[in-house]
């Protein structure tokens, strides 16, 4: 099915099952899906119940979209996303956060395992988002323009909105959260990678590399949705130790680290709903 048309028929299924209006979308990664459970939550709608719409494969994402309140915000939720290493196209990809945006988000808000690359991170920190390279991807944007969502050729040169990632500062000042900052870098995955690939990107300006976000980001941008985002260092990238890497230890940190998690995205929230129009 073209691409626009698919869109919009999600769409239109998916209204066919709920008009709630989000004002912030949200973004669970791997292992971070629980905070989904901790939401008010008004509607559960799970994605293989949407006509055409991806559904997850990866172990930790539950893969439906919660609709509810952070403390009074309207929120959209997705526990659990899809990934193009899964076989999936690009355009099937990003469909989600276009389907969001769609249904009236202002915001998406971010959220990833990953493994990190700079020498001073260790596992279980939290890191925000400054910057992306995605050149490592195809780009979502690839093939005819959807103009209905923006232009041909969007401006990337502040993917990552400033304002929103004050937001997230003062909130990790608030809740006494520590917070890396860094560049994230996108693989295709599913492998992790190589010691050479690490050292590449390394020297590329990356602090820490995973399997989705910034093709997301890329999506979200260039439909006019403000972006932030932050990555959970599950682990150390790979020939930074001598300790093979799994999915396993990516969910074990991230339940780990669960609490903290919980609390910087339930103030940095309410603090960025104040800043979307």
């Amino acid at each position: 099915m073209e691409t626009e048309k698919k869109l919009y028929f999600c769409l239109e299924n998916l209204r066919k099952k709920t008009n709630f209006r989000p004002e912030i979308a949200l973004i669970l990664g791997s292992g971070l899906g629980d905070y989904g459970d901790t939401l008010k939550i008004e509607t559960i709608v799970n994605y293989n119940e949407i006509d055409g719409f991806p559904v997850s494969t990866v172990s930790g994402h539950k893969g439906r979209f919660l609709f509810g309140f952070v403390k009074e915000v309207p929120v959209v939720v997705m526990q659990g996303r899809v990934h193009y290493y899964e076989g999936y196209s690009m355009a099937d990809v990003v469909l989600p956060v276009r389907l969001m945006g769609l249904m009236g988000a202002k915001a998406l808000f971010l959220t990833n395992a990953s493994g990190g690359v700079n020498f001073s991170f260790a596992p279980g920190d939290l890191m925000l988002i400054t910057d992306q390279i995605s050149s490592f991807v195809p780009s979502p944007l690839t093939g005819p323009n959807l103009d209905s969502l923006g232009p041909r050729f969007p401006d990337m040169s502040r993917i990552y909105d400033k304002t929103l990632c004050h937001c997230i500062e003062q909130a990790a000042l608030q809740e006494q959260v520590p917070l890396q900052k860094g560049v994230y870098l996108q693989f295709t995955g599913p492998c992790f990678e190589s010691p050479a690939e690490i050292r590449m990107a390394r020297l590329l300006g990356a602090d820490a590399v995973g399997m989705s976000t910034a093709c997301e980001a890329l999506a979200a941008r260039h439909m006019g949705l403000k972006v932030c985002g932050v990555s959970c260092i599950t682990n150390l990238a790979c020939g930074m130790t001598d300790a093979p890497l799994s999915h396993e230890e990516v969910q074990e940190t991230a339940d780990r680290i669960a609490g903290q998690f919980t609390r910087l995205l339930n103030a940095s929230i309410v603090k960025i709903a104040k800043e979307v129009p």
